[in-house]
């Protein structure tokens, strides 16, 4: 479970709500059954008109995506398996490699980049092909977040046609002036909640989404880099050092703290 995703949203929810009650606003007025269909509703169908049904089916995945951690990437530990590959390349040549492939099957892309290296691939080629499908992927990728940016747009518009829906009505019976303020209050409704999923709901999942392929891009251009050593023999050593460079100073030390709890014969005392 990705946390954030979950606690941001309903932290938002319960700040809204709190904020309200604390000026003596009533709670359960906030609820309108006709200003949630008619928001939610036409937000949902703008939304599916909007792309063809190959992308819309994607969306309860998209969801799992940016509440989960199915895809948590651990760059220091790609870091160890890559210097681990390279040692066996150079020890035992390139071949030998086939062995560790299903140690690789958790990631198709960095089991298909070994298998290139095996298969003898020319270094230039090897690297367009790696590219090639991490921009394929990333556009895929993209594609998806914009379904959800596309919703958060359309959301405060339709909150407004709700409202202007509602108002409409009221204006056709002004024959009782005394409950004229609560009807504008609910048809207002409209307009709150497309407020409120737009900036609460659909635009921080496209935003989670949207960090989240990021991660995705750092990690597999360090298995570019990674892949490509590999197959030109570079010394393990030098690699590590050079994929060092794609994680952040407080991954290096954390890994260094795991490092000297697992290995305590190796902590020199002061």
């Amino acid at each position: 479970m990705d946390k954030t995703t979950l606690i941001g949203i309903l932290a938002g929810m319960a700040a809204l709500v709190i904020g309200y009650a604390l000026e003596g606003g009533v709670v359960t007025l906030l609820w309108g059954t006709s200003a949630f269909i008619i928001v939610v509703g036409s937000t949902l169908a703008a939304t599916v008109a909007s792309y063809p049904w190959e992308d819309i089916k994607r969306v309860p995945e998209l969801l799992k995506q940016a509440f989960t951690d199915q895809d948590k990437i651990d760059l220091r530990e790609t870091i160890d398996k890559l210097v681990e590959l390279s040692t066996i390349a150079r020890r035992e040549g390139l071949l030998a490699l086939e062995e560790k492939l299903p140690e690789l099957d958790h990631d198709p892309y960095f089991r298909k980049g070994i298998e290139w290296v095996i298969d003898g691939v020319e270094s230039e080629l090897l690297r367009e092909m790696l590219e090639l499908e991490l921009d394929n992927i990333e556009r895929y990728n993209h594609q998806g977040m914009r379904i959800f940016e596309t919703a958060g747009g359309f959301a405060p518009t339709m909150g407004i046609i709700g409202t202007v829906m509602g108002l409409v009505l009221i204006l056709r019976d002004l024959s009782n002036p005394e409950e004229l303020g609560g009807a504008i209050a609910t048809a207002f409704l409209a307009t709150f909640y497309g407020l409120f999923t737009a900036n609460l709901v659909y635009l921080p999942i496209a935003n989670k989404l949207r960090n989240k392929n990021q991660k995705m891009v750092h990690y597999r251009e360090m298995l570019i880099e990674g892949i490509l050593s590999i197959q030109g023999g570079e010394n393990p050593k030098n690699m590590e050092q050079k994929l060092l460079a794609f994680i952040t100073a407080d991954q290096k030390k954390a890994a260094e703290k795991a490092a000297a709890s697992t290995n305590p014969a190796e902590q020199v005392s002061p």
